[in-house]
């Protein structure tokens, strides 16, 4: 039974790895001679950094219960040098996000998820573009033929199985379709790790982490990195089983009345790869879109 994350123990994670990717000239520290037992920053230059005590820097990284305040944060926020993702993501875990960013609805779990019909209806107007739209944890919620005859018919998936990372990661006819697929990967993980901090409480998530770490090497791998960013936009370069390679570019949107929920759309990114779409556009009416 999947257990919900405990946020003591995963700040104390975070700040470890976020410490030993540092080096001392990263951070304009002299590197001293004395030789370095593990990579990266020490205890002490974290603590002279971020003004606080190394005993403080001691007790956090060893998860003995303490609740760091803002000011405290922002402080190691800029002795690591955590971009905007990793800030939110470490204020998350401190419960300190109210300070950083707006607060989301409640976890939910599958069964009361929420299709906005209006946001339904805007994914099918999306078409000829493929688009579809997600919660928190990358579940799909809705989609339009064209997302659905250029990755898989998600409405022949059970419901539990239809997530973006899932389908990546185990989906026997996925494994081949991302020509960087761990790159993929690894940017879907640095996502959702940004939602399982905001959303302790949510058991659906936590099974899915464990249902991947699990049962695929890469995640785990790349899970246990903690690397976090929300990325808004980007590009994959695809292999699709019937036109061949492709490249697609990506735009993501958050409703303003619902900021768990994106919408995210592709286009072609080359002449080459719009008229692989275009010959994916006859499947369109064999895959009934969810509105």
């Amino acid at each position: 039974m999947a257990t919900t994350i405990d946020t003591t123990a995963e700040l104390a994670a975070f700040l470890r790895t976020r410490r030993e990717r540092l080096s001392p000239e990263a951070v304009g520290l002299p590197d001293s001679r004395r030789a370095r037992r593990t990579p990266g920053l020490r205890r002490e230059e974290v603590a002279e950094l971020a003004g606080v005590s190394v005993d403080y820097v001691v007790r956090l990284e060893q998860g003995r219960g303490l609740r760091p305040s803002a000011e405290v944060l922002d402080a190691l926020a800029g002795a690591l040098r955590l971009d905007g993702d990793e800030r939110a993501y470490l204020f998350d875990l401190a419960h300190q996000r109210t300070a950083h960013r707006t607060p989301e609805r409640g976890p939910g779990t599958r069964k009361e998820a929420h299709v906005d019909a209006a946001l339904a209806q805007l994914v099918h107007d999306l078409s000829p573009l493929p688009a579809m739209l997600l919660n928190h944890r990358l579940d799909i919620l809705a989609w339009n033929a064209e997302m659905a005859g250029l990755m898989v018919d998600f409405g022949a998936l059970p419901p539990e199985h239809r997530n973006v990372l899932w389908i990546c990661i185990l989906h026997p006819g996925m494994q081949e379709f991302y020509v960087d697929r761990e790159r993929v990967i690894r940017e879907g993980i640095a996502d959702l790790r940004a939602a399982w901090a905001t959303r302790p409480d949510d058991t659906d998530l936590a099974t899915l982490v464990d249902e991947l770490t699990s049962q695929d090497e890469v995640f785990a791998r790349l899970w246990a990195l903690r690397d976090v960013r929300v990325n808004g936009r980007g590009h994959k370069s695809l292999l699709h089983p019937r036109v061949g390679p492709l490249t697609i570019e990506y735009q993501v949107l958050t409703p303003l009345q619902d900021p768990s929920q994106r919408l995210i759309f592709y286009r072609a990114a080359d002449p080459a790869s719009q008229a692989a779409l275009d010959a994916l556009a006859d499947d369109r009416a064999e895959v009934r879109p969810v509105r």
